[in-house]
């Protein structure tokens, strides 16, 4: 579904963004979420200084994006997000009581057990790669992370998805492993490299990807 200026659900996002940022801001996830599940959105770009604002933070208490409404609810943080969109959607989340639970696990896992491992060796590649501090930190952290994927990957095994059918927990571990910043070690994984890329190849995701780089401006936006 294309951004649509009239639709309910309202998601926001960042004016503008670095480079390296682009692609990975968090309202790709309920972007997605609703191309998948052919629900209109409309989206509300903001600029830092809006995002550290009062108001903004009533909505979202973090100041960041995205956070999200529609005509029932106001959201932040993008797993929920996606769970609140899934519920609509027997495409992304099963109707039965038992398969609801488990892509619910599976969100929870992707957030809880795997992204934060990812995200201290992003912490380290992206922005403390020249400190001694980061050097020496890097192998057990990569160590950890292995662990991590090793579980993850033989939990897959043959399965193009985590539990029978694309669902919303897909849409969750997809964006977490497109954030591992070493390739190499993605690799020593190929059950989870290429159930990342059949993840990302779907239609539904290039058309979020699409959506959200066209929304950020050439310069930062200040007001």
């Amino acid at each position: 579904m294309p951004v649509d200026a009239n639709a309910e659900i309202e998601i926001t996002g960042f004016a503008w963004v670095p480079d390296f940022a682009r692609g990975f801001v968090r309202d790709l996830r309920p972007r997605w979420a609703c191309e998948e599940a052919g629900i209109g959105y409309r989206e509300r770009l903001i600029n830092f200084e809006t995002a550290k604002g009062e108001a903004y933070r009533r909505e979202q208490p973090f100041g960041q994006v995205p956070a999200y409404r529609d005509n029932e609810v106001q959201m932040f943080e993008s797993g929920a997000m996606v769970l609140r969109i899934a519920e609509r959607s027997e495409t992304l989340m099963p109707r039965d009581t038992a398969g609801r639970a488990r892509i619910l696990t599976w969100v929870t896992a992707a957030l809880n057990s795997v992204e934060p491992f990812v995200f201290d060796l992003v912490a380290i590649d992206t922005f403390n790669k020249d400190a001694e501090w980061g050097r020496l930190r890097r192998p057990q952290v990569i160590e950890s992370l292995r662990g991590r994927l090793s579980s993850l990957s033989d939990w897959l095994g043959e399965k193009d998805y985590l539990e029978g059918d694309f669902s919303a927990a897909d849409i969750i571990m997809a964006t977490v492993l497109r954030e591992v910043s070493d390739e190499a070690l993605m690799e020593e994984f190929p059950t989870l490299t290429a159930y990342r890329d059949r993840c990302i190849a779907r239609p539904a995701f290039q058309r979020a990807m699409d959506a959200q780089l066209s929304s950020f401006s050439a310069e930062p936006v200040m007001a």
